[in-house]
């Protein structure tokens, strides 16, 4: 009897306690087995069409010819790396670049915020969410529907927009092929498609606020004005920061698609970016070394830019993304 008392007192041994740590972790998995199923399609997602093609990057450091593979190609080091930063065009694609990078981070990313700050204060449940489906719409529209509905509506033969310019009396404007409509262009589009769906997550931050903080400032006084600066605004201050986070880490990836709608011959020098350049220099022109490159290059910086402005937030007292 003492002997089965001190046996089972007796302190587990390291392969016991590995076991019976293994045993649990799975006892877990399948009791949440329906929840591993449903994030199963994401995670194979990005395996597949995320992980899988970094091996292709080894192209960027070769002379990579289609016929003799990634492992016959001849190995050229760095070459297509110096000539991107010794060529005329780097310089004007960082421009352009920066320029719409710039104009992003000051107007497409305050403008959701101030877009849930006021709908919040919309009292009216039924009107408040009508505003919200309208204002989703353009969401669910491809950019080749975004920028052929602004083509009909900018273009000089029949524009309703240049019509009634003209009717007006003045002149027609070729919003389509200025170099200096591009960039405000580009950017109303941006608003207008992605506003409205950029809202959704902070309307859900801000319903986390603590009610009885506006309770206690309607005592105090405080109009609405002062609630959103000093309650509404500091308490979905961690969701702006991870947000900001991530959109600086997106600095040389504007998004291919809207950019190459947008650009033709006439406003090529402002509209050329990293992304429709990378498209160009690849398939259009058949530089696959180089263009892989220059793709590699805009990783990079944006994965440097991530860890930099995650450590600057998390020394200002903010919990980062990791």
């Amino acid at each position: 009897m003492e002997t089965k008392v001190d046996n089972y007192f007796s302190p587990l041994t390291e392969e016991e306690q590995r076991l019976r740590l293994k045993k649990k972790k799975w006892a877990q998995i399948r009791k949440n087995r329906a929840l591993y199923i449903m994030v199963l399609p994401g995670i194979l997602y990005f395996i597949i069409f995320r992980y899988i093609p970094m091996g292709g990057l080894v192209i960027a450091f070769q002379d990579y010819q289609p016929f003799l593979g990634i492992l016959g190609s001849p190995f050229v080091g760095f070459t297509h790396f110096i000539r991107l930063f010794t060529e005329d065009t780097f310089v004007m694609l960082m421009r352009n670049t920066l320029i719409m990078f710039f104009l992003n981070i000051t107007i497409s990313f305050p403008f959701p915020i101030l877009l849930a700050l006021m709908l919040n204060e919309v009292n009216n449940r039924r009107l408040k969410k009508s505003i919200q489906t309208i204002i989703y719409l353009p969401h669910f529209m491809s950019w080749v529907i975004v920028v052929s509905i602004f083509y009909v509506l900018l273009t000089t033969e029949g524009g309703v927009i240049n019509n009634m310019i003209e009717s007006l009396g003045g002149e027609r404007i070729p919003f389509l092929t200025s170099r200096t409509w591009l960039r405000p262009m580009y950017i109303f589009q941006d608003l207008w498609k992605g506003a409205g769906w950029g809202t959704i997550v902070y309307l859900a931050a801000i319903t986390n606020v603590d009610e009885q903080l506006y309770e206690a400032a309607d005592m105090d006084g405080a109009g609405k004005l002062r609630k959103m600066w000093h309650i509404t605004l500091p308490c979905i201050r961690p969701t702006i920061v991870t947000l900001m986070i991530l959109k600086i880490g997106s600095i040389l990836d504007m998004g291919f698609e809207h950019m190459f709608l947008l650009m033709n011959s006439m406003n090529r020098e402002v509209a050329q970016i990293f992304d429709t350049f990378v498209y160009t220099a690849g398939i259009q022109n058949g530089q696959l070394s180089y263009s892989t490159a220059v793709g590699l290059f805009k990783g990079l910086v944006g994965l440097i830019l991530v860890v930099f402005a995650n450590r600057l937030a998390k020394k200002i007292g903010e919990d980062g993304i990791y």
